[in-house]
Formats: C-alpha cells, sequence, structure tokens
C-alpha cells in the first residue's frame, strides 16, 4: 500500500471514530472531540517542526501553550480601570527598569574584557537593578490585587476582539523560544530539554502566583467569544425558526451551531499553518535543516550556521504551540493556569507526534486527532470493559473494588501501551517521513 492510500485510510478511520462517537454518544461529543483534536493537531504541528524537522528536543511545550492563553485575557479581556489608576504606571515602570538592567548587563558583556572588574560591575548592576525593579514592582502589584479582589484583582486586558489573541498568542510564545533559544540551545539534547522543561515550569508558576497579570489561580473567567452565545441563539427569531423548520431541538441545535463555528475556525487555521509547514518542508530551508537534523558536523562543514538555524526553528515551532494555546483558552472561555500540566500539554503531544510520524506534517496531524480521541474515550471504554470483567464477581469483593477503581488509570496505561506498540512495530509513526 502506498504511503499515500495508507494515510488515506488512516485519515477515513479517524473521521469514522468521531463519526461513530456522534451517532452512538452524541453529537455535542463528537464536535467537541473534533474542536480539541484540530487545536492538539496544531500544537502538534509546532513540536513537529522542532524535532521532525531538526532534532530539537522541546519539552518544554506546556509554557508556550499558557503564554498563548496568557494571550487571550491580555487581548480580550476590558481592561481594569481602577487597577491600572492605582498600579499601571508603577508595573509599567517596573518592567521598563527590567528592561534596562538586561540591556545594560548585555552591553558591559560586549563592552567590557573578561576580568573581576566586568565581574563585579556587573554584580552592581544585576543586584541594584533587580532591587529597584522590586522596589517599585511590589507596591504597584499589591495596589493593583486590592482592588476588588473577588473579580478582579488584575490590570484587565485591551479590549480587543479574541481572535486577535491568536497571532500575538504566537508572538508571546516567539518571544519566549528567542530568550530560551539564546540561552539553551547550545546544550546537548537531554540537557535541553531539562532546560525547557525547568522554564515551563517558571512560566506556569508566574501564572499562577502574579495575580495582578492574570489573576492567578482565581482564574480568569467569562473570556469573549467569537462566536454568538447559545442563549442569545435560542433567542433569535430567524434562528428558532429555521431549526424548527428542520425538526431539530432548538437547544440541541443552538450548542451544536457554536461547535461547528468554532471548527470551522479551527480548521482554517489548522489549513494554514499546515499548508506552511508543508512548503517549509519541501523548500531548500527544509532540506536544509533536515541535513542538519541528520548530520551537524557535516552541514557546519558546509558553511551552514547550526546555532542560528535551531533558534529559528525552535521560535517558529513554540509560535504555533502558542497560536495553539489561545485558541485553546478561546474555546474554554476560562484561563486556568492550575490545569496546565505537562502530562496534558506535553507528554500527550510528543506522543500524538511520535505515534502520528515525526518529519511528517500530515503524521503530526494525524496523531493530533487519532490521541486526543483515545485520550478522550479510553476512560468510559475502560469503565464499560471494568464492568463487563466484574460482572460475576460478589458485591464487596475487594478485588472487583480494586479494578472498578482503576479505571481512572487506563488513560495513563492505554497512552504507554499504544507508545511502547507503535515503537516497537512502526518505529517511525503510523505516516513515516518520505
Amino acid at each position: 500500500m502506498s504511503q499515500t492510500m495508507r494515510a488515506v485510510g488512516l485519515f477515513a478511520l479517524v473521521a469514522l471514530l468521531i463519526v461513530g462517537t456522534g451517532v452512538i454518544q452524541s453529537w455535542n461529543s463528537a464536535l467537541l472531540i473534533l474542536n480539541m483534536g484540530l487545536v492538539s493537531a496544531v500544537m502538534a504541528l509546532g513540536v513537529n517542526l522542532q524535532w521532525g524537522f531538526a532534532g530539537l528536543f522541546n519539552v518544554g511545550v506546556m509554557g508556550f501553550v499558557a503564554l498563548g492563553g496568557l494571550a487571550a485575557v491580555i487581548v480580550a479581556m476590558p481592561p481594569v480601570r481602577e487597577a491600572w489608576a492605582v498600579g499601571g504606571a508603577g508595573v509599567l515602570m517596573a518592567l521598563a527598569l527590567g528592561v534596562a538592567t538586561i540591556a545594560l548587563a548585555v552591553w558591559l558583556t560586549r563592552a567590557m574584557p573578561k576580568g573581576r572588574l566586568r565581574a563585579l560591575i556587573m554584580l552592581v548592576v544585576v543586584v541594584g537593578g533587580y532591587a529597584a525593579y522590586r522596589m517599585v514592582l511590589d507596591p504597584a502589584t499589591d495596589a493593583i490585587e486590592s482592588i476588588n479582589p473577588a473579580l478582579t484583582g488584575y490590570l484587565g486586558g485591551l479590549g480587543l476582539p479574541i481572535v486577535l489573541a491568536w497571532p500575538v498568542g504566537g508572538v508571546l510564545a516567539a518571544a519566549a523560544a528567542w530568550v530560551i533559544g539564546k540561552t539553551a540551545l547550545g546544550l546537548r539534547s537531554d540537557y535541553l530539554a531539562i532546560a525547557t522543561l525547568g522554564i515551563a515550569e517558571i512560566i506556569v508558576a508566574v501564572l499562577k502566583n502574579e495575580d495582578w497579570l492574570a489573576r492567578g489561580v482565581k482564574n480568569v473567567i467569562g473570556l469573549p467569544r467569537p462566536v454568538p452565545f447559545e442563549i442569545d441563539l435560542q433567542q433569535d427569531p430567524a434562528f428558532v425558526e429555521r431549526v424548527t423548520g428542520m425538526g431539530l431541538d432548538v437547544t440541541t441545535a443552538s450548542t451544536l451551531y457554536v461547535k461547528l463555528l468554532y471548527g470551522a475556525m479551527f480548521a482554517a487555521v489548522l489549513i494554514v499553518v499546515l499548508v506552511l509547514a508543508q512548503l517549509a518542508l519541501n523548500s531548500p530551508w527544509g532540506r536544509m535543516m533536515r541535513a542538519i537534523r541528520d548530520n551537524e558536523v557535516a552541514a557546519r562543514a558546509m558553511g551552514k550556521d547550526v546555532t542560528a538555524r535551531h533558534l529559528q526553528i525552535f521560535i517558529l515551532g513554540s509560535a504555533v504551540c502558542g497560536v495553539a494555546g489561545a485558541m485553546m483558552t478561546t474555546l474554554d472561555g476560562q484561563l486556568t493556569p492550575a490545569s496546565y500540566q505537562p502530562l496534558r500539554y506535553t507528554f500527550l503531544i510528543w506522543v500524538m507526534v511520535i505515534v502520528g510520524g515525526s518529519g511528517n506534517n500530515f503524521g503530526a496531524v494525524l496523531g493530533g486527532f487519532l490521541i486526543w480521541f483515545l485520550w478522550v474515550q479510553v476512560e468510559p471504554f475502560g469503565a464499560a470493559v471494568m464492568d463487563l470483567v466484574t460482572a460475576g464477581m460478589a458485591d464487596g469483593s475487594a478485588l472487583k473494588a480494586h479494578l472498578q477503581n482503576s479505571v481512572a488509570h487506563m488513560r495513563l496505561l492505554t497512552m504507554g501501551v499504544i507508545l511502547l506498540v507503535v515503537l516497537r512495530f512502526a518505529p517511525q509513526g503510523l505516516l513515516p517521513e518520505r
């Protein structure tokens, strides 16, 4: 079977699974799986750019996704004017001091020769700049967080359409990737993985603890939506007349309509990212990146700037993950920093890329849909299997209780088994790189 026919067959299988969910369970569940599958596919494409194209082992996907979620708050939420009045200027001044301190430290590093004098001056600049930064920032953030903390307690955003947060999320993630890449891309692959994971945890910790930025663990709820609210559709006479004429329930039709609109928007983003990734893969730039991935020594000997190219692809992949993070927060309608866990936003995305086929953009998309479907459906399927297995056991049996309580772990067990089976029988993934 040719790879094209294999790809068509696998994508048809995923489509059949989603349609089957709609028929057996509900179309709301099927569309929710579809929408999150679209978002997951975009994340998988971002990781595939880094790993499949360049061999960069980035385990900090969670941090870039979280920055995309933060972008949704900064762009779309209305500004809290009282908070800006009492502490906005102080926060801006503190950020300016922080940037100035970093810029001065970089200039000193380049302008002065190595030695004790440079080290001493650098120490004074860094310690003094940090002290000044905290002296200005802390009073400002305390004042901001004291403004109606039950509902706001933060600066808010710009009050712009939330769709604009998607490219902004990519820009925020790209900026963070530039900073991380300038310091960490010189590390060997395993050390790079540790560094990116640690930095991702730092990003999430900042979101959790800096209430003035995005309310911390109190969460930001009620994000604006790019699609109508279901209640508004249910009160729209034209919509009600249209769906009742089709013999549909108005409430169900409104939820399906909203999910279909989200799906159309997410599909448009996925198609754009996939087309651009394919063009990049088949371009001279893409061939150069794969040459660097396969043999850095030979690429350096041919005059290629390996570090610069690694930084370039690291920024691009992280930007795609940031866009996906903003899309996901838009779909959720809220930002919950405590929900950003490495298992969900790093490990699972890597499983998607490995199972689908690293180095193959269509494989990454396939893995995004397939693994997300299994992640959602394994637990109810496992519950049904356990009920069948324990049907003949006596009530109150310790073994029966143990097996039924183990259903919650079926997701992790299934993901591990799938990963092992694929690595054993299809080590290059379901759709290998051509």
